[in-house]
């Protein structure tokens, strides 16, 4: 493997060969338990909560790469659909993924994708080059979630949903998200600097 343009996960977690999916497995399992604890942890109540949520996906796709983050993503948000409480509130299922916040968790394997997709080519070893692509994957957030949630609330009156959705979806988590964007691609380049020093 060329590990100049790998992920941190595909270099020094499941490197060689040896129990390789195993290893894929428990990392998606660790990493839907973070996702679950960084879901519970709320800064401000809104109709989309502020969580480290978006920061543990950053963080998590800079880090394990495209393939095995959307795996993690998607296993996260399996179990939500399957009623475990993983999501911000205590409620989950079909429902509550169908309801205010469905954008965004869709967004969520979008930008696994996104971020994993530049680890992939070994961007999360420059924190400016992975700050830029979580700035996209975090564009591509807001524009889904956004759209959900002015259907959602608005009911019919594009205006009012569209007003609703922007000023209590979007614009709460611009600041927190560029800080979160900064601490994801920071900390995953600090991950590979303490690594080629070990």
């Amino acid at each position: 493997m060329n590990t100049s343009s790998a992920s941190f996960a595909e270099t020094h977690l499941v490197s060689d060969n040896t129990n390789k999916m195993i290893k894929y497995v428990v990392l998606a399992v660790l990493g839907s338990l973070v996702l679950t604890i960084s879901a519970k942890i709320q800064v401000i109540q809104t109709p989309v909560p502020i969580t480290l949520q978006t920061l543990a996906i950053f963080a998590i796709s800079a880090a394990f790469g495209s393939k095995l983050a959307v795996a993690t993503v998607l296993l996260y948000l399996a179990q939500g659909l399957a009623g475990l409480p993983v999501f911000a509130g205590s409620v989950a299922g079909p429902f509550y993924m169908a309801g205010p916040t469905a954008g965004y968790l869709v967004g969520f394997v979008v930008a696994a994708y996104i971020i994993g997709s530049a680890a992939d080519k070994g961007w999360s070893k420059n924190p400016i080059k992975m700050a830029g692509a979580i700035v996209v994957a975090d564009v591509v957030i807001f524009a889904l979630g956004f759209t959900w949630l002015a259907i959602v609330i608005g009911k019919g009156d594009l205006f009012a949903g569209a007003y609703g959705a922007f000023f209590g979806g979007v614009v709460p988590f611009i600041v927190a998200d560029l800080i979160k964007i900064a601490l994801a691609s920071s900390l995953v380049a600090a991950l590979w600097q303490f690594f080629r020093k070990a």
